[in-house]
């Protein structure tokens, strides 16, 4: 069977993923993430096109910027081959942080490999999930019982529509479709927004909010714990625990 082994090399500046991270391509499936969203679009394309043309290596530096459509302002080296690699372990966490009485109404906007590892993580005791992406595909075969996926062609306009007093958690495949549903969740008034993404686009998304008009002091960006790391687990655990927190904080003693 015909794979791709895509692992990181090194990075500079701000990367969504560390070196060491390695993604696994096949014809119909990938396997890992080296960072969602236009860089890993891009490699699986890349290694494709190697597969096809029976091409066993390519070193490849990219820039993680506008021309990406990404503004983490960073670049990494990746590395594509045929000889497998041993990625760094993706940890398993368990959430034991303070529950609320009855689930709070949590909106998660991407399907990608954090939304599904924050899915993984809320404990449905604690959290009615609605889940977005703009294709039913990008969605897994199997959802939990306390999530309601819901594909949205305008995901910015449902969120325009969506209910106030809500928790929201952003982490779509493009920034166009980030910055405006936190625009639409700063309009609708949301209980709190989370927003995955590095310290150069938060400070990116800042300067646009603030130029439509609006406060961006309630987003939360980066979301996670940077001390667990960057894989989509550690990235949820943190999330996860961080926003039962935040509840707990809020709820009348």
């Amino acid at each position: 069977m015909s794979v791709i082994y895509v692992q990181i090399l090194e990075t500079k500046g701000s990367a969504p993923r560390d070196a060491g991270t390695v993604m696994e391509v096949r014809t119909e499936r990938t396997d890992g993430t080296i960072g969602g969203g236009a860089l890993e679009h891009q490699a699986i394309a890349t290694a494709r096109t190697l597969m096809r043309e029976k091409r066993d290596t390519l070193t490849q530096t990219i820039p993680l910027g506008p021309g990406l459509g990404q503004c983490c302002g960073g670049s990494v080296r990746l590395l594509f081959t045929r000889q497998p690699r041993i990625a760094e372990p993706d940890p398993s966490f368990r959430i034991d942080g303070p529950s609320p009485d009855s689930p709070v109404p949590l909106w998660l906007w991407g399907a990608g490999h954090v939304g599904r590892a924050v899915v993984d993580a809320a404990p449905a005791r604690s959290f009615d999930v609605v889940w977005v992406d703009d294709a039913r595909e990008r969605f897994p075969p199997k959802i939990p019982d306390h999530v309601t996926a819901l594909p949205a062609h305008d995901m910015a306009l449902l969120a325009a529509r969506c209910p106030r007093g809500a928790h929201h958690l952003i982490f779509t495949y493009a920034h166009d479709i980030d910055l405006a549903l936190c625009a639409a969740l700063l309009r609708r008034q949301a209980a709190s927004i989370g927003l995955i993404g590095s310290a150069t686009k938060w400070a990116r998304f800042f300067k646009r909010l603030t130029a439509m008009g609006l406060d961006p002091a309630p987003i939360t960006c980066p979301i996670g714990d940077k001390a667990l790391g960057k894989t989509p687990a550690a990235i949820a655990h943190g999330t996860v625990t961080a926003l039962l927190a935040n509840v707990a904080r809020k709820v009348p003693a």
